[in-house]
């Protein structure tokens, strides 16, 4: 069974994010940022990131394009907010989900966002969702380098939206999906006049 890795660089410096990467010997690193610069830590921009990796001897593969938040694909949002079930239709994530999973094959990839929670980011509620039923284990790399599985971390986000896990009608599944489509409507990326 193959095993996908997720992290948030938060505002880690550079050599604390290389040692939580190293501590899970990650061997590749896939940046699903939409945009991979940051005003408050550039040391994430995706040059100086790249190159840090690279000295690291761990590759860097961009796929904020077919895995990011921010959708290029103006049909993936309505009243100007993203609509991550319309992403996951889109053929451009499909892509980038079949390149995840081809590169699953030769290295031990995390995938890497800002947030440091994952059920905050989209790694987890729009990519994860939706290749975690192809007998991959997806373990998220928590900020004290500890690993959180993708059941647990979904148990965790049905607490917080107040979603009980024994219901009379629904599904374990089907209160999971519920889960994260509320927590997809939370966080969605949503245009602003100004940009």
């Amino acid at each position: 069974m193959s095993v996908l890795y997720t992290i948030g660089h938060s505002t880690h410096t550079v050599q604390r994010l290389i040692e939580l990467l190293s501590m899970h010997t990650i061997s590749a690193v896939a940046d699903v940022r939409s945009s991979p610069y940051s005003r408050f830590n550039p040391q994430f921009n995706r040059e100086t990131l790249q190159h840090a990796l690279r000295e690291a001897e761990i590759e860097y593969v961009f796929l904020g394009k077919e895995l990011g938040a921010r959708s290029i694909d103006s049909s993936c949002y309505i009243d100007g907010q993203v609509q991550y079930d319309l992403v996951a239709e889109s053929t451009i994530f499909r892509s980038g989900l079949d390149r995840l999973r081809k590169g699953m094959d030769t290295f031990r990839i995390a995938l890497l966002c800002a947030e440091k929670d994952p059920i905050a980011c989209h790694r987890m509620i729009l990519v994860c969702r939706n290749i975690r039923c192809d007998g991959i284990t997806i373990q998220h790399i928590r900020e004290d380098g500890s690993l959180e599985d993708n059941h647990e971390a979904e148990r965790r986000l049905m607490q917080i939206l107040n979603i009980q896990e024994n219901d009379l009608f629904d599904s374990e599944e089907d209160l999971i999906q519920r889960a994260y489509t509320i927590q997809g409507k939370k966080i969605a990326y949503t245009e602003t006049s100004d940009e």
